[in-house]
């Protein structure tokens, strides 16, 4: 299992991966709006003249089998920076073999590199009381 960062030829599967991720929050009740999304927005978000998120991959023997995105948010108060965690998704039959694990471990790196004070996300879960 590797991680890398995204490139402009990676924006159909960043696509897929977020219509991926969509569906999944959909399926738990956590998002029931209008998918709005494009190839052509992502390019621009991503990979404009300034990029407002950035995408890493978890890749297994060549394979991407997940995704992760943020971006850098700005303490005034504190004078530095933090990563918002936006979307991490793991495609079903890759779960619980270390891709969620190897993307985060890549954030805090990440976080640690550019002296952020934090790394915060939120997650959304489906919960049972059977």
């Amino acid at each position: 299992m590797k991680v890398r960062s995204a490139t402009p030829d990676d924006v159909a599967v960043i696509f897929q991966f977020i219509q991926k991720k969509a569906e999944f929050d959909r399926s738990i009740g956590a998002f029931s709006g209008i998918f709005q999304a494009s190839e052509e927005k992502i390019r621009k978000t991503l990979f404009g003249n300034i990029p407002f998120s950035y995408v890493l991959f978890a890749e297994s023997s060549g394979c991407k089998v997940g995704f992760a995105l943020y971006g850098f948010r700005c303490s005034s108060f504190i004078g530095q920076p933090s990563i918002w965690l936006d979307d991490l998704y793991i495609d079903e039959d890759s779960r619980s073999q270390g891709a969620g694990a190897i993307l985060m471990d890549r954030l805090a790196q990440i976080a640690h590199e550019n002296d952020c004070t934090h790394l915060a996300w939120n997650a959304d879960a489906k919960y049972s009381w059977t």
